[in-house]
């Protein structure tokens, strides 16, 4: 595989973003290891278009940066990595490493709560993973529209009670999905509060799930163009995907640091 070639290493900077040189299985592994031991693990997914937001975002790459891991969601990490020659293992794409820990959950019996969406995503998420995976150890799951730290209301009473009953169920896995920045936001607002071991922030996960969003074929996936499928798909979505070519040409044409060992 091309890029298993040169130097690896365990973690890159890729304009100033964190990413940890990590294969899926090693996420996994790492993932299941820290519930084994009862540790808060938290998990971030920044991709090419996470990266230009916290060009423009100091707080946002700050937050991004003090995640336990951050995976490479995006073919354009990759290639990054690959032009700069500093190989990442392969692309890590949330959405498959929360399918995995889906997985991980029926197989050992693990307990899972979910929050994000809006009003009933989050439910038929979790009605067609038990379809799924019966038997799947499902103990919460709330829409995002509520008040809190992701809308800049940190603190409020309805925040609160979704915490207090997450910290009731005490999920071994817990999926923030509310979108860039807003979760992540809220995680690190409230991660000394939670009591659960994984907490993942992924995003569209819970609308793919519910079959809200219908995700790529497998050939646009293994080909890199993903965003080229939802972009035909939803051409609205223009003015989000432009920053996979303005990012490609920040690190061609960047000096070398753009993308280091760090």
């Amino acid at each position: 595989m091309g890029l298993m070639k040169g130097k690896q290493m365990d973690k890159l900077s890729i304009m100033g973003v964190r990413i940890d040189n990590i294969s899926m299985d090693e996420a996994l592994k790492l993932a299941e290891k820290k519930i084994d031991n009862d540790e808060k693990f938290i998990i971030y997914t920044p991709n090419t278009e996470i990266i230009m937001m916290c060009q423009k975002d100091e707080e946002f790459l700050k937050i991004i940066n003090k995640s336990d891991l951050n995976v490479p969601d995006g073919v354009g990490l990759i290639y990054a990595g690959k032009i700069k020659k500093h190989p990442l293992k392969e692309k890590v794409a949330g959405y498959d490493l929360s399918v995995k820990l889906l997985k991980l959950a029926h197989e050992k019996g693990l307990k899972l709560y979910v929050v994000g969406g809006k009003p009933g995503v989050a439910e038929a998420a979790m009605k067609n993973v038990q379809n799924s995976y019966p038997g799947i150890k499902i103990v919460g799951a709330m829409h995002g529209y509520f008040k809190g730290a992701h809308l800049g209301q940190g603190g409020h009473e309805e925040e609160l009670e979704l915490i207090e009953d997450i910290n009731k169920q005490k999920p071994h896995i817990l999926f923030v999905g509310f979108g860039a920045k807003k979760q992540e936001q809220w995680i690190e607002y409230n991660k000394d509060l939670l009591k659960a071991n994984v907490i993942i922030g992924n995003g569209g996960t819970l609308d793919g799930l519910a079959g809200f969003v219908k995700r790529a074929p497998d050939i646009f996936i293994k080909l890199g163009l993903e965003w080229f499928y939802r972009l035909i798909r939803e051409p609205k979505r223009i003015k989000r995907q432009i920053v996979l070519p303005v990012f490609m040409l920040k690190v061609i044409f960047g000096n070398k640091d753009i993308v280091r060992e760090i």
